[in-house]
């Protein structure tokens, strides 16, 4: 098929339209694929005519390029140079090999996702990574569950629901990504929620008391760590050791799942292990955060209260799909040799990046580039995802020149191939090395490239 001008299917005016059918019949696609890239190419020639704005292409190239877009996957690998280790807009913790490789090996067929192999009866998807749990926590027993909110909505629901009021400190009624407000959680769970101290400070007589007033039937304490903020200055809250020690059940929503040991970054955040050794009847947190798995919610805790999670008709809509469940075995079985786990899990690995190999990362990518476009500057990555929001991960990264405008370049960097996110910081794109590959490095060289030559200056 010619070009636009020897077709007729200008469309440099509204007049001059086609009919979808008409533009459709020049692609050279299946007549479902022609027809919706034909109209998605009129539609957005019909706005800019609007707008006032004169035709840059012919309509037929237009077409072409609304062909290809839908048929590129929505749903695509970015590289993360923004230096943010845990995401959350590009999919939080980055999955280690062997996690990668379990999804594959699952994914190419059938599993014995509830099927016990040995009895050749009926088993529980829960059993691929209880026993990792527990023995790598001390808990009793362990199950998962879709993701980190529906951990603590279940239970919340298992342990307290209608019987029982839900007793939470008032500095803990927290809301985190997405409007998630604990108070809403604790409603839907179907539990009459009871707030104890002040914003800044509550101490254990305030629990005692609220459960002093709950009766007969006593109350769940549910422990939340702030997770993305902290409060600073005249604060006090009550350790997880003294609540358990008021003989009510404790959920303790830890929120980023920390396994790993030795990492001095990891110092500020509280541990699964502490809080299972603290009799915690449920410890509920999430797996793509510090802990470096897939999306999954973690509950684990005394045999009573994970069996009375398990057995909750909420626990059947909130369950761990296949995928995911293998993603995750494969993780926690990395922690069973602490220095593997903390060389191939992704994020604990770019904690403990040192200034050298960053330095090393950001030197080659600076020459790849170009270093007439760009130098190398101090900066700070933060860890994200509602975890170590005090954290401050000081290195090296590549700061584009001030020539160029960081949102035109931060824009082609996003349409790229594969897409690539910086961050835009004083009025200049950074890429930070703490969060590539060397395997990526040149990948976003060729980006900034490209994106630098068609760039505003």
């Amino acid at each position: 098929m010619g070009a636009g001008g020897d077709t007729g299917l200008t469309g440099d005016s509204l007049s001059a339209l086609p009919a979808v059918h008409e533009l459709a019949g020049a692609l050279d696609a299946p007549h479902a694929e022609a027809v919706a890239a034909a109209r998605m190419a009129i539609d957005e020639r019909r706005r800019a005519l609007l707008a006032g704005e004169a035709p840059a292409s012919d309509l037929i190239a237009d077409a072409r390029e609304a062909l290809e877009r839908l048929r590129r996957p929505s749903l695509r690998s970015v590289i993360n140079a923004t230096g943010v280790l845990l995401h959350t807009n590009l999919g939080r913790a980055p999955l280690p090999m062997a996690a990668r490789d379990a999804v594959e090996r699952v994914a190419a067929g059938y599993s014995n996702l509830e099927l016990d192999l040995q009895a050749g009866s009926r088993g529980s998807r829960h059993a691929h990574i209880e026993a990792h749990l527990c023995g790598l926590t001390g808990a009793a027993a362990a199950i998962a569950v879709n993701n980190g909110a529906a951990a603590v909505l279940l239970a919340t629901a298992a342990l307290a629901g209608p019987r029982r009021p839900v007793i939470v400190s008032r500095g803990q009624l927290v809301e985190i990504g997405g409007g998630f407000r604990i108070p809403e959680v604790i409603a839907h769970s179907g539990s009459e929620l009871v707030e104890v101290g002040t914003t800044n400070r509550t101490h254990l007589g305030d629990y005692q008391r609220a459960l002093d007033r709950a009766g007969d039937g006593g109350g769940v304490i549910l422990r939340v760590d702030q997770s993305n903020f902290r409060t600073l200055g005249f604060v006090e809250d009550v350790a997880i050791e003294p609540l358990c020690g008021l003989g009510a059940p404790v959920i303790d929503d830890v929120g980023s799942g920390v396994l790993a040991q030795g990492i001095v970054a990891l110092g500020d955040e509280p541990s699964l292990r502490r809080s299972v050794a603290a009799g915690a009847a449920l410890v509920c947190c999430s797996g793509d955060k510090l802990l470096g798995g897939p999306q999954a919610g973690l509950l684990l805790g005394t045999s009573e209260a994970v069996a009375a999670a398990r057995l909750h008709p909420l626990a059947r809509a909130l369950r761990i799909d296949k995928l995911s469940l293998a993603a995750l075995e494969a993780t926690l079985a990395l922690y069973r040799d602490p220095g593997r786990a903390r060389r191939e899990i992704p994020v604990l690995a770019m904690l403990e990046a040192t200034e050298e190999e960053l330095g090393a990362r950001a030197a080659a990518l600076r020459a790849a580039i170009g270093a007439a476009d760009c130098e190398l500057v101090h900066a700070t990555a933060k860890a994200g995802g509602g975890a170590l929001p005090l954290l401050e991960l000081q290195g090296p990264a590549v700061a584009l020149s001030e020539r160029f405008d960081p949102a035109a370049v931060a824009a082609a960097l996003r349409a790229a191939d594969p897409p690539v996110l910086g961050r835009i910081h004083d009025g200049r794109l950074l890429l930070d090395p703490r969060t590539l590959g060397d395997d990526e490095v040149a990948l976003v060289a060729a980006a900034v490239t490209g994106a630098l030559s068609t760039a505003p200056e």
